[in-house]
């Protein structure tokens, strides 16, 4: 079902956004009781909202963030009033189109226990499940993926005392065909089929096993928040950052350890002094892997790129009670185990010229996929003629300027690369002809731009013969 901005915008519930905002956004952004529009600079995302527990949705290439809302910096436990859904087309800029509070479920009164999210569609209805503390998960179903929101049952969809562990932070998989599954819980996790309701469960809660399980607290003990998404044959059991692997939803999981590792971390996402003395981590024995504490993150996949969101406290004006989200690049190997990611303030979606420009990090591809390399680096895959890449919001440009390429050419024939603006239909930039024997002697490109704006969107398209034409490694600008 086609879901149109026109839609969104008159399905946004966003009367009290004043108070959910909590003194965060100005008055006047209230008053019009209009989507909350940002720029997200990179990460984090939203500095400054308390936006967390985030779970993204992709429908029609409509990108829906359903996440819940830290009230105040100044709590000292969690303080939930509602939940929030967020819209973009481009991981940059996002409006919030709709708040969905305790009074709108079952619940039928305010909570500040608005507590771990996911969501789903289904002939042609869209579905928000939602726990209710640590104790029970609801759902609401709606016309479009920011509601209105009404609730269809009337009572929890698994209260309290259900299985053997709490009955909270829900994840939805679907399968191609529709089947879906909810898989929950805290350190043991369950999951159940979905009747094609959406709203009951088709089979009793079965518990999940992993194998060798592992988690922020160290060996033997997972974390809460589990999320289930799949790749090919592969199924992906995660919790935070930790994850494990399965050919099957039901498990077992072996699991394969954390993908984010201090190395990958860019150093202002990974100073906790500013914790010393606050007494607010919550975990002492968190202390052994910090950077994994509360992470609650999900995968998604958007015009062919791979993504992780995640929670994050390392930046300032947070705490373990108000806390941002960050989006990061993932890359799969060979073997379908997850690279460890990268976390830096440039994020995704957009780029500095100055940094450079991992050419795995496009933001849309055809005719190209990325593949690890034998020495266990990553490189972009030119599959065939007519491949794009393409590379938006291209910060810190000079008008005139030239563009590196670090590749290889693959193919005997050679090829031709293209740099548009925008897209492939864009107005032309530069181009090289890269020969075999000119391939021979360098495997750096450069191509001479003319007429770049100070901030632009590149498209590179490669022609060529049949066949693979070239990897490429990473992209500069002088």
């Amino acid at each position: 079902m086609p879901i149109t901005r026109r839609d969104v915008l008159k399905s946004s519930l966003l009367t009290g956004a004043a108070v959910a905002l909590d003194g965060l956004i100005p008055a006047s952004a209230h008053a019009a009781l209009q989507p909350l529009r940002v720029a997200a600079k990179g990460n984090p995302l939203f500095p400054g909202l308390g936006l967390c527990d985030p779970e993204v949705k992709v429908y029609n290439n409509q990108v829906y963030l359903y996440a819940t809302h830290d009230a105040s910096i100044r709590s000292t436990n969690f303080v939930m009033h509602n939940w929030w859904v967020w819209h973009t087309t481009d991981l940059v800029h996002w409006e919030l189109v709709s708040v969905l509070k305790p009074q709108q479920t079952y619940f039928r009164k305010p909570s500040n226990s608005c507590w771990g999210t996911d969501a789903a569609s289904r002939n042609g209805k869209y579905y928000f499940y939602f726990s209710m503390g640590p104790e029970n998960i609801g759902v609401v179903e709606g016309p479009t993926p920011a509601g209105p929101w009404h609730d269809p049952l009337g009572h929890a969809l698994i209260p309290k005392g259900s299985v053997d562990t709490e009955a909270r932070d829900p994840g939805i998989l679907q399968e191609s065909d529709g089947t879906s599954y909810i898989v929950f819980g805290t350190f043991n996790y369950y999951i159940a089929r979905l009747n094609e309701d959406m709203i009951s469960l088709a089979e009793k809660p079965r518990l999940i096993h992993v194998n060798n399980a592992e988690g922020p607290y160290g060996k033997g003990k997972t974390d809460d928040k589990p999320f289930i998404h799949r790749r090919g044959d592969i199924y992906y059991l995660s919790w935070g950052s930790y994850y494990g692997m399965s050919n099957s939803p039901y498990g077992p999981y072996d699991c394969k350890g954390c993908i984010i590792q201090a190395d990958r971390v860019a150093p202002e996402f990974r100073d906790v002094s500013k914790w010393q003395g606050l007494n607010m981590i919550p975990h002492p024995g968190n202390t052994k892997n910090w950077l994994a504490h509360d992470r609650h993150g999900t995968f998604f996949e958007l015009f062919g790129q791979n993504y992780f969101i995640c929670n994050d406290e390392s930046q300032p004006g947070t705490t373990p009670y108000f806390r941002d989200s960050i989006l990061s690049y993932v890359r799969y190997r060979k073997n379908g185990e997850i690279d460890p990611i990268r976390i830096n303030a440039i994020g995704v979606g957009q780029y500095d010229a100055r940094a450079g420009i991992y050419a795995t990090d496009f933001f849309r591809v055809s005719g190209a996929d990325v593949e690890e390399q034998p020495d266990g680096s990553f490189a972009v895959l030119i599959q065939n003629n007519g491949a794009q890449l393409t590379y938006p919001n291209i910060r810190n440009l000079q008008k005139d300027s030239r563009l590196h390429i670090d590749g290889q050419l693959l193919h005997p024939q050679g090829m031709m690369i293209e740099v548009r603006r925008g897209t492939a239909k864009g107005r032309e930039l530069g181009k090289i002809k890269i020969t075999k024997e000119s391939a021979l002697k360098s495997t750096h490109w450069t191509i001479p731009l003319r007429n770049l704006k100070e901030k632009d969107a590149l498209c590179l398209v490669f022609h060529g013969g049949t066949g693979e034409l070239a990897t490429l490694r990473r992209l500069s600008f002088t």
